[in-house]
């Protein structure tokens, strides 16, 4: 699996998913949530609304993750997947590593070959950002999947130097 990274609006990406850093209700939010409802539309909120008066009428739990229509967007796929908010009290690690793993196992349910992630939990949800992005890409990389590109999209130069660190150089 190849790895990349770019700074970028993660509405504007040309691959088979986008993943959602979504909050547990998948109705929309803030940050990258309410920019991909925004720009994808009116029907990734009505495919949301339909998981939650199905199984998901809990709302989505974190770590987990689960796939819509991507509506407007340049991509097939939405997978949403809720990010933890960090907390120096309670180590949270295993749930964000989660949200990735989980993430890719949807991608090859899909059949996904390209895959454009954020920076899980690493706005508003608090995470620092050098740990966030080691537990990304490590987790990307311990994850045996048959996507062929993951892409980091990161919303600022800073963002993308710690990814960047991360991975390696």
């Amino acid at each position: 699996m190849q790895i990349t990274l770019v700074v970028a609006d993660i509405t504007d990406q040309v691959v088979d998913a986008v993943v959602n850093a979504a909050n547990s209700s998948l109705l929309g939010g803030g940050g990258v949530d309410g920019a991909i409802h925004r720009r994808g539309g009116p029907q990734i909120l009505e495919a949301c609304r339909a998981l939650r008066a199905g199984h998901l009428g809990g709302g989505l739990p974190t770590g987990q993750a689960v796939a819509t229509t991507a509506g407007d967007l340049k991509a097939r796929w939405v997978i949403h997947t809720v990010g933890p908010v960090y907390s120096r009290a309670d180590d949270r690690s295993q749930l964000l590593a989660s949200c990735y793993r989980e993430s890719l196992c949807v991608a090859d349910d899909l059949e996904a070959s390209t895959v454009a992630f954020p920076a899980i939990s690493a706005g508003v949800y608090g995470w620092p950002a050098d740990d966030a992005a080691r537990i990304a890409v490590s987790t990307v990389r311990a994850t045996a999947s048959d996507v062929d590109e993951v892409r980091f999209v990161l919303f600022s130069q800073t963002m993308y130097d710690h990814f960047a660190e991360a991975l390696g150089g």
